[in-house]
């Protein structure tokens, strides 16, 4: 497994942008297919992006496409969620996950064994 460290709370207005970062601990951080989930205030986890390994390649949740960008920097051993032109139905709690290696992207939770703690994020109107 892959330990995980999210960067903390933000609270952010309408309209806004927002860089959400994941810090991977372990070896092999480079090998890892990465993925962005979300729980929405009293939903279910739900899927956001993902990007292989290489970064070559990326999927989005259609809510979020043309507004949300993920990418990694290996060398730093980060992964980036950029958000913008926010909308309260973003608010949730954004989850950095890390799946198989050298996988496909995949949005389907299961495929991912190592979980950030979670960052809240609330966009009022």
């Amino acid at each position: 497994q892959l330990p995980l460290v999210q960067s903390g709370e933000r609270l952010v207005q309408t309209g806004d942008s927002l860089r959400l970062e994941c810090k991977g601990y372990g070896l092999s951080f480079e090998s890892y297919t990465l993925g962005w989930f979300r729980r929405p205030p009293g939903k279910e986890r739900e899927f956001v992006a993902s990007i292989t390994w290489s970064g070559e390649k990326t999927s989005y949740a259609d809510s979020v496409k043309e507004r949300f960008t993920i990418s990694r920097d290996n060398v730093e051993r980060q992964l980036f969620l950029q958000m913008n032109n926010l909308t309260p139905d973003d608010t949730a709690v954004y989850y950095c996950a890390a799946g198989p290696h050298f996988g496909p992207v995949s949005s389907r939770a299961r495929e991912y064994s190592s979980w950030g703690q979670g960052t809240q994020v609330t966009v009022s109107s």
